[in-house]
Parts: structure tokens; C-alpha cells; sequence
């Protein structure tokens, strides 16, 4: 089973997305749980979302999701697993609060709120992930039997 989990090749390219993604997701997981980057913290978040209709379970799991998340894909330990928990994340987000927006971000304040650009980039690198795994310098990499996974993936 794990085998199956954490299996990957040696592509730099999974290595490059998993660095990006978890920079981005780390720091909104950031501001939601610790307070950092201008957020407002664990119990402000926590009551703001209670208020926007989330369950306590739900508020948990998306904390989790983004602190815990972005800390494995940085180590490419269960890197399918963080990426689909990060996937998930965010296209729950992108459908209650972003696609009733339009597509583009709100650069210039004239519209009701962000659109869902940057939810479309996030679900597209939690994919990739999900499909081609860590990659180069990935835990998930030292585990992959070398002898099956040499250069490309089996389907």
C-alpha cells in the first residue's frame, strides 16, 4: 500500500511544485493558525468560519490541511496524500466563496469579491502531484523501489 502511496520517479519538476505550492499553502495556514502574515490567528479564524456556516469538524480539517499539508509536501513524505487534502481544500473554497466572483482576482477592487484564478493554479499543481508524485529530493522518492519506478511511472 504504501508502495502504491508514495510512488514517484526522478523528475526535478514535482520537486519544484511541491516547493511552491507549499510556500503558498504554509503561509495561509499560516495566517489562519498561528496569527502570522497578518492573519487572525486559531480562535479568530475559528469563529469567523464557525459564523460562515463551517462545522468545528470542517474548520479543523482545513486547518490541518494547511499547516500540516504544506509541511509534507516540503519533505515529499505522502505527497499524494497532501495533495489531494490541499486539492480538496481549495476546491471547496473556490465553490462557496470564489466562482459566484467571475474568473479574475479583484486587482482593481471593482468587484464583489476574488475570483477563482488562483484556485485553478493550486488544483492544477495538487494534480500533478497526485498523479506523478514527489519527485527528486522527496521521502516519498528514497521509498519508491528503483528497480520498477527507473524513469517513468507505471499507469
Amino acid at each position: 500500500m504504501l508502495d502504491k502511496i508514495a510512488r514517484t520517479d526522478s523528475s526535478s519538476a514535482q520537486f519544484f511544485i511541491r516547493m511552491a505550492l507549499a510556500a503558498v499553502i504554509f503561509a495561509h495556514g499560516g495566517q489562519k493558525v498561528l496569527g502570522w502574515f497578518g492573519g487572525a490567528g486559531m480562535d479568530a479564524t475559528f469563529k469567523a468560519l464557525a459564523v460562515a456556516g463551517m462545522t468545528p469538524l470542517a474548520i479543523f480539517l482545513l486547518m490541518a490541511t494547511e499547516i500540516i499539508g504544506p509541511l509534507l509536501l516540503f519533505c515529499g513524505f505522502l505527497t499524494r496524500i497532501a495533495a489531494l487534502a490541499i486539492g480538496t481544500a481549495i476546491t471547496v473554497c473556490m465553490f462557496t466563496n470564489h466562482v459566484q466572483n467571475g474568473f479574475f482576482m479583484n486587482w482593481f477592487g471593482n468587484q464583489a469579491g476574488e475570483g477563482f484564478e488562483y484556485h485553478i493554479l493550486v488544483i492544477g499543481m495538487c494534480l500533478a502531484l497526485f498523479f506523478r508524485g514527489g519527485g527528486l529530493f522527496s521521502i516519498d522518492h528514497t521509498l519508491t523501489p528503483k528497480r520498477r519506478f527507473a524513469s517513468t511511472l507505471e499507469p
